[in-house]
């Protein structure tokens, strides 16, 4: 069991059902999933067939060592000519984490990635949804250790969502503050 599904179950949740007054365990707040994604259309925009596989080959070769998953090639759905954007033509790549690895994940992320990241003074309460989901934006993958700087050709930036059960944003303020988020206070 990872330290921070340990921690969630014998420190986080008493304390959530005592402060939102919950009867039952199971409607406690909870991290349901952690989406990683990445857009490149950008990058590979008017470079040849070959050039564009090396990118795409870079990026998911990244942001598999960082997640420990493989992502998943995301396509144009239909064709924009004002973005130059042909119907199948690929965009960006996704992760989606849920159980051991979404909690390794989440601890790489508090513990190491974001403090290393530059001028970092903690998480907006404004990144927060009405819901209660985190977006964090990352602006280069290097802040994890498992990517080498030197050995990395291109740095590219992703988002990292956080999905959680709750009912407002209070709730998941607190869930990840006590799960040991560093969020500003307002």
């Amino acid at each position: 069991m990872s330290d921070l599904l340990e921690k969630y179950i014998k420190e986080v949740s008493p304390v959530l059902q005592e402060r939102f007054g919950y009867k039952n365990k199971m409607a406690l707040p909870k991290i349901e999933k952690v989406v990683v994604n990445t857009g490149f259309g950008r990058m590979i925009s008017g470079k040849g067939s070959e050039e564009q596989k090396k990118i795409i080959q870079n990026i998911f070769h990244d942001l598999s060592l960082i997640c420990g998953q493989k992502p998943k090639l995301t396509t144009a759905k239909k064709s924009i000519s004002g973005f130059k954007i042909r119907k199948g033509m690929p965009l960006g790549a996704v992760v989606t984490l849920r159980g051991k690895r979404m909690y390794d994940f989440i601890e790489r992320l508090i513990h190491v990635a974001l403090p290393r990241s530059r001028d970092f003074k903690g998480i907006s309460q404004k990144a927060f949804d009405k819901t209660g989901n985190l977006t964090i934006g990352i602006k280069e993958q290097t802040i994890f250790p498992e990517i080498m700087p030197e050995q990395t050709r291109l740095s590219f930036g992703f988002e990292v969502i956080i999905n959680l059960r709750t009912k407002n944003k209070e709730e998941g303020i607190e869930l990840l503050k006590l799960l040991g988020f560093p969020i500003k206070q307002k």
